[in-house]
């Protein structure tokens, strides 16, 4: 977009964030527990992930353990974490922001940057009425809220999303952006952590005010580069443009505990076949393609043992994954020892279209079964979660779902 003639708005960046986002998912699907204080576990139902807000004014922090939450809110319900929920709620957001302007950074699950230059015109509105159209069209449409920050720059944009949580809207200009510094403490700013506002009080920089007004010299002696990019964001100048393409990931990891603290190998192979499953789907639906696995078994101690293995050529096959998996099992289980959690990390990730083919064409073979993975992915998504999975990663089924069936695919061995 070329720059605008209006000296408040040479560039106009939303941050859009979402409140409390797990716990709100939760309300979407259990609306009888709206107004309570509501706390979302880890994997392992061992520390707290999210909150609500009342939980949070209780005192109830993220990555607090389960039995120090429950003392200061014993009343409070505690669920454990769905991701695949939260990641079908976080699609439906974003398809929403993708109205308002088609140049957006899905920075997080559950927030997002867009490019807002030119859309005044579009929407025939001012930048707040942009804003308030996109909250109320995510809280009607999906059923959470978002609180949304519009600023010149991305860092600017961020802090005022931040600002007047939850379900807001903070509009700053460039002639505004001396009050709302003002208005600021230094650690809202993004990027100052806990060491480096020690690094900055040291130089007697103390607020976002005395950050803007040191010498840049200072700034770059003290942080680096990332501190410089910061004093020119926070002084209205844009540095730090949206990445409007997703990075190819280093990694991609499934993993969790079992839920039981055993020696069974079945139970662990089928652990790891869901795992094995679930990062297949990912790869396939993202278009990624793997050259390395690595799988670990974490025993009772909680040390672990990992193994992993090379291919001749990148895949996303779950057949040619399972495989590999399947021998590291082999060569890692020990029937004497005590097991507690599994996983599965995909490395050396490519983008498959931009991945040479191999010489004899079996990537090709490979692209042609990613279909049954993607099948199974939209029958799942239609019918719910594990409607359809791979024989040999049965689990116990949870209380109070409804699946309308339950069939076994196809065997992995």
């Amino acid at each position: 977009m070329p720059p605008s003639n209006d000296p408040d708005w040479p560039n106009a960046i939303a941050h859009i964030d979402a409140d409390c986002f797990f716990a709100s998912c939760e309300l979407v699907r259990r609306p009888e527990l709206i107004g309570s204080p509501v706390c979302i576990l880890s994997s392992q139902d061992a520390c707290i992930v999210a909150k609500t807000y009342d939980a949070k004014a209780a005192g109830i922090k993220t990555g607090m353990p389960i039995w120090d939450a429950k003392k200061l809110m014993p009343h409070a319900t505690y669920l454990s974490a769905d991701f695949r929920f939260y990641g079908l709620i976080s699609e439906k957001m974003f398809s929403i922001l993708r109205r308002y302007s088609p140049d957006m950074e899905v920075y997080s699950i559950d927030e997002g940057f867009l490019d807002l230059n030119g859309t005044r015109l579009l929407w025939k509105k001012d930048y707040k009425g942009i804003a308030h159209d996109i909250r109320r069209a995510v809280e009607r449409e999906v059923g959470i809220t978002v609180s949304v920050g519009v600023s010149v720059t991305r860092i600017l944009a961020k802090m005022a999303s931040e600002y007047n949580k939850p379900n807001g809207v903070t509009i700053v200009p460039c002639s505004m952006i001396q009050l709302f510094l003002e208005r600021t403490e230094l650690s809202d700013i993004t990027g100052i952590g806990r060491n480096r506002e020690v690094m900055l009080h040291k130089c007697n920089i103390h607020t976002p005010v005395d950050f803007v007004n040191a010498d840049v010299a200072i700034i770059k002696q003290t942080l680096g580069k990332a501190g410089t990019d910061l004093w020119h964001e926070l002084r209205g100048t844009s540095v730090m443009g949206l990445e409007l393409h997703a990075q190819t990931p280093k990694s991609v990891a499934r993993t969790a505990s079992m839920g039981e603290v055993t020696s069974n190998r079945k139970t662990i192979v089928s652990h790891l076949t869901r795992h094995t499953t679930r990062l297949a789907t990912e790869l396939v639906t993202k278009k990624l393609l793997t050259k390395r696995i690595t799988i670990f078994l974490r025993m009772k101690e909680f040390n672990s043992v990992s193994a992993k293995t090379d291919f001749e050529y990148p895949t996303n096959n779950y057949f040619r994954l399972s495989h590999a998996v399947q021998k590291m099992v082999t060569e890692l289980y020990q029937p004497d020892e005590l097991y507690r959690a599994c996983g599965i990390v995909a490395e050396k990730i490519s983008k498959a279209e931009e991945t040479q083919p191999d010489l004899f064409g079996h990537m090709k073979a490979d692209a042609k079964q990613a279909g049954l993975l993607l099948t199974v992915d939209r029958i799942n998504k239609r019918y719910g979660h594990e409607s359809v999975k791979m024989a040999g990663a049965f689990s116990k089924p949870e209380l109070g779902r409804n699946v309308r069936f339950n069939y076994p695919l196809i065997m992995a061995s």
